[in-house]
């Protein structure tokens, strides 16, 4: 007997949820429409972030993000053959996804097969522009942004989203070699690269982390301020990971930042009680 082929809609409802983002309990209270958009656009993040983490020879994954630059064309043709694509497509004129934005995201994947460290924070925030403000900016707009001021916000909060995947991180990153931090600030700690990838932790690793972490809190206080008034009602699901990211970076922070051998996470009831907070209260 022959199973029912899974349509497009299916495809990425199952990639969305089997990821156990904080994104996805975030969707769960957007309307149809628009929850279907932002699955279907996740479930493209999901798509080429897996590329690069799953894919061990870097050949290899080159060549599959080439293939998604291609595909984004295709799409963008009116000839989608991925089912990621084939979701996306007709949520794309209604919610102003472009092109720009998807391979902007293919190209900050490609920075992670080419570099494995950042001299700089400024360095680091070009990447994180690419792999975190633009999903920023695109969500925003599927969820119903109204005002043009509300992308700059969207980008200081994807940046402050990723800054605290990059803490919570250190050690299976650099598991992978790849150290997001700065080199400038390892120095200015002096942290040694080998400690990070040895997973040996000291006074100067907390000290370096604590630093990070204030960043990350202070990009939280700056993009929240940042939200227009006539959009705090449409970027709720937004504000829901924002509290769901940032109740994980206190945790980490619990920790001491006990990073290097282990992921600290949240648990699937807490991220959904916290969104659920958010939604139905307005708080964090």
């Amino acid at each position: 007997m022959t199973s029912a082929v899974q349509s497009p809609q299916d495809y990425v409802q199952q990639k969305a949820a089997a990821s156990g983002s904080s994104f996805y309990y975030a969707f769960l209270f957007l309307p149809p429409p628009r929850r279907a958009a932002i699955t279907a656009f996740y479930a493209f993040c999901r798509e080429v972030d897996d590329v690069v983490d799953e894919v061990s020879d870097p050949g290899v994954a080159a060549t599959k993000l080439a293939w998604w630059q291609s595909e984004v064309g295709r799409a963008y043709a009116g000839q989608p053959s991925h089912p990621v694509m084939q979701a996306l497509m007709p949520h794309a004129a209604e919610f102003g996804i472009e092109a720009r934005h998807l391979l902007a995201i293919i190209e900050g994947c490609q920075m992670d097969l080419t570099q494995t460290r950042y001299l700089d924070f400024a360095a680091l925030e070009k990447y994180c522009h690419l792999v975190a403000g633009i999903v920023g900016e695109v969500s925003a707009r599927i969820f119903g942004q109204v005002d043009a001021k509300t992308t700059e916000y969207a980008h200081k909060l994807g940046l402050a989203f990723q800054l605290t995947n990059i803490i919570r991180d250190v050690g299976e990153d650099a598991r992978r070699d790849r150290i997001y931090l700065p080199v400038n600030e390892l120095q200015q700690f002096d942290v040694k690269a080998h400690e990070i990838l040895k997973g040996v932790y000291s006074e100067r690793f907390t000290a370096l982390m604590k630093f990070q972490a204030e960043r990350a809190h202070a990009l939280y206080d700056e993009a929240l301020a940042l939200l227009p008034a006539a959009d705090r009602r449409s970027q709720k699901p937004g504000l829901m990971m924002a509290s769901i990211y940032r109740t994980l970076l206190r945790e980490v922070e619990a920790s001491d930042f006990q990073v290097l051998h282990q992921r600290i996470a949240l648990t699937p009831l807490r991220k959904l009680w916290l969104a659920w907070k958010m939604q139905a209260l307005g708080r964090f």
